[in-house]
C-alpha cells in the first residue's frame, strides 16, 4: 500500500480537533471539514478551532481548511469521521462523488438514528463500501487529554491489518500510543455501549450515590457489554482489553465525559429536553440506548441488559429516575 494516502478528517467539534492535532504531528497536509465557515476562517487566523480544544495550535501550513464535504471526499485517500452520529446521514446525504475505493475510519463512538446502525455498518450497507475498507477508531481516550498531550491510548481496528496499522502509524506520537485489532464489530459497539453505562454512571452520581456503588456498576456494565456483544458478534476477545474495559472505564468515571454529564443533569432532575439544550455537545449514549434496545429484541435469544433496559425507560418513557435507578441496584451485584 502506498504511503503517501492523504488524510482527511470530517467534523469540527472536539473528538475531530484533537485527531487533527494528532495527525498533525505526523502528516505535512490534512484536509479538516467542517460545517461551520466562521470557524474556519478563525483557525486561518487565529490558529486555533474557535469553539472546542481551544488551547490547541495549529500549524496552518499543515491544514486543506474546507466546508466543501464533497472535494474532501474527492481529493482525499484516508477518511476519517468525527461527525456526531446524529447529524451523519444528513451530512452524508450532501454527496455528489463517490465513496468508492475511499478507505474509511469512524471516529465516532454511536449509532446513526435513521438507520439503527453503527457507522461502519452504515457505510457498509448503504453506501457499499467492502469491509476490508472500513476501520474504527477507539479510545480510551477524551479529547481534552490530547489537547494537553497526556499519555493516551488508541486502538485502531479494521479487517486489513495493514490499513489499521497505516492509520496507527499516522497517529502515533510520544503522548499517543497505539494498537491495532481485527474486532471491527466488537470495538465498534464497546464505543457506542459504554456511552449508555457512562449515562446510568452519571444519572447515579446525580442522585448521590457514591464511589463504593459506582464500582460495582462499572462492574456490572463490563459484564452487559460481554453479553451484547456476543450476541451481535461471536468471536476470541478479551473485553478486559483497553478498547472495551478501558474505554468504559474512562467515560464511565471521567469529569469530561458528556455522556455521564448528560447522566448527572437527568439524575438532578433536569428533563431529556432541557438537559440535551444545555450541553454544548451531543451525549451520543441519548441515541444508542434507543438503538441498542430495539435490536436486542431481533436477537434470536435473550440477552439480559438490565442498565441499558433502565437507562431506556428514563430517557424514552419518562420513567421517574429515582425509582427506577433504586430497582435497578436490586438487579445488579
Amino acid at each position: 500500500m502506498e504511503k503517501d494516502l492523504r488524510f482527511a478528517v470530517f467534523g469540527g467539534g472536539s473528538w475531530a480537533t484533537a485527531i487533527v492535532k494528532m495527525l498533525t504531528e505526523n502528516l505535512q497536509k490534512i484536509t479538516w471539514y467542517m460545517r461551520n465557515e466562521d470557524a474556519i476562517a478563525h483557525i486561518k487566523t487565529q490558529k486555533h478551532n474557535p469553539n472546542y480544544l481551544s488551547s490547541v495550535e495549529f500549524n496552518t501550513n499543515q491544514l486543506n481548511l474546507t466546508s466543501d464535504l464533497n472535494a474532501a471526499v474527492m481529493d482525499n485517500d484516508v477518511l476519517i469521521f468525527a461527525i456526531p452520529s446524529a447529524f451523519l446521514d444528513t451530512e452524508l446525504k450532501k454527496l455528489t462523488v463517490s465513496l468508492k475505493d475511499k478507505i474509511i475510519f469512524s471516529a465516532i463512538k454511536g449509532i446513526v438514528p435513521e438507520t439503527g446502525l453503527i457507522v461502519g455498518e452504515h457505510f457498509h450497507k448503504m453506501y457499499n463500501i467492502p469491509l476490508e475498507n472500513i476501520g474504527v477508531l477507539t479510545g480510551p481516550c477524551h479529547a481534552e487529554e490530547v489537547a494537553l498531550e497526556r499519555l493516551s491510548y488508541l486502538t485502531i481496528a479494521c479487517a486489513d491489518k495493514v490499513k489499521a496499522q497505516l492509520v496507527a502509524n499516522s497517529l502515533k506520537s510520544d503522548y499517543i500510543k497505539t494498537k491495532i485489532s481485527d474486532d471491527i464489530i466488537g470495538t465498534e459497539y464497546a464505543a457506542m455501549l459504554k456511552n449508555i453505562y457512562a449515562i446510568a454512571a452519571g444519572i447515579f452520581h446525580g442522585l448521590g450515590y457514591g464511589d463504593n456503588f459506582q464500582s460495582v456498576l462499572m462492574s456490572n456494565s463490563i459484564r452487559e457489554m460481554k453479553r451484547y456483544i456476543k450476541r451481535v458478534h461471536r468471536m476470541k476477545r478479551n473485553i478486559n482489553n483497553s478498547a472495551y474495559l478501558g474505554d468504559l472505564l474512562v467515560t464511565g468515571y471521567s469529569t469530561f465525559s458528556r455522556n455521564r454529564m448528560f447522566g448527572n443533569m437527568i439524575g438532578k432532575g433536569y428533563t431529556v429536553k432541557s438537559a440535551m439544550m444545555e450541553m454544548s455537545m451531543v451525549a451520543e449514549g441519548y441515541y444508542a440506548t434507543k438503538s441498542a434496545y430495539k435490536q436486542k429484541a431481533d436477537f434470536k435469544s435473550k440477552v439480559r441488559t438490565p442498565i441499558i433496559d433502565a437507562v431506556y425507560d428514563v430517557l424514552y418513557l419518562g420513567k421517574n429516575a429515582k425509582s427506577t435507578f433504586a430497582a435497578l441496584t436490586n438487579k445488579i451485584d
